[in-house]
Parts: C-alpha cells; structure tokens; sequence
C-alpha cells in the first residue's frame, strides 16, 4: 500500500496513472484495424500525455498534503493505498490482459472506460488533498477523463 506523507506524492501517483494510461492507449491504436480508432486512441494516449506533464509540474510546486478536517494522514493515507490498488491501472495483471485483448475491440473500450472512471475518483478525491491554487488543473483533467467516458461510451454504440 501506498503512503503518502505530501501532495507531491499524491500528485506523483496521478503522473504514474497517466504513464500507464499513456501506454496503454499506444497499444490500443497499434492493434486498432480501423484508421478512425486508431486515431482514437492515439488522440487519448496524447491527452493523457498532457496530463502528465501538468501533473508532474504541479508536483514541484506543491509541500504537504491539507488532509480533509474528518481525516488523520493514517486514515487517508490507507485509503488513498486502497484506492490506487484497486485502480484499473495498478492492478496486477490489467495491462497484461489489456495489451491481450486489444484487439478485440468490445473488450478493449470496456477495459479503456474501466480505467476512465477509477481515474476520474482518484482526481475527485486529490481536490481534498491539493491546495485551492491547484484545483483547476485537476478540475481540467477531471473534465477531459469525462469526455473520454463519453466518447468510449459512443464507439460502443456504434
């Protein structure tokens, strides 16, 4: 489990989710048979680039974490662990199986959406860690993970 001790470190783990977004997203487009969701895909793996490097600057500008007023560091700290383990991105074996089924396009959108959201609760929960300055940055990446969902969602009904 993860340990946290300051909003860098949260926010480190946000660069990591993206690298791995990135990855994956690559991998996706590689095996895509149809030019349009190849560049589907490899339009995400370049959002969730530039996620990363708005992350990774916000981590150098950031100190401790400002932990909710209802939480210690202990509490939170297990509870964020927990939820970066149970993160699509951070489960054992999901990129494995991922880059396995990429070519089974029903699986892959399913897997790509799955990703999405356990994204799109960890950003929600860094806005109780991360000072106000920073909240817009994280509310931007919240709102494009939003979009992705919706798109993913629309290639399934196609």
């Amino acid at each position: 489990m993860a340990e946290f001790f300051s909003a860098a470190d949260v926010v480190g783990a946000a660069v990591e989710m993206e690298r791995r977004g990135q990855a994956l997203y690559r991998r996706m487009a590689q095996v895509a048979e149809k030019p349009e969701i190849k560049r589907f895909f490899e339009n995400l793996a370049g959002e969730e680039r530039r996620h990363e490097e708005l992350f990774a600057a916000m981590a150098k500008r950031l100190g401790a974490a400002e932990l909710p007023a209802w939480s210690t560091m202990e509490e939170y700290s297990a509870y964020l662990g927990a939820l970066l383990d149970s993160h699509a991105l951070f489960s054992p074996g999901f990129a494995k199986e991922m880059a396995e089924k990429s070519g089974l396009f029903e699986e892959s959108v399913r897997g790509a959406m799955s990703l999405e959201k356990d994204s799109m609760l960890f950003f929600q929960e860094m806005l109780q860690l991360i000072p106000g300055s920073e909240h817009s940055f994280i509310l931007e990446c919240l709102e494009e993970e939003r979009r992705h969902l919706r798109q993913l969602s629309a290639l399934l009904k196609k």
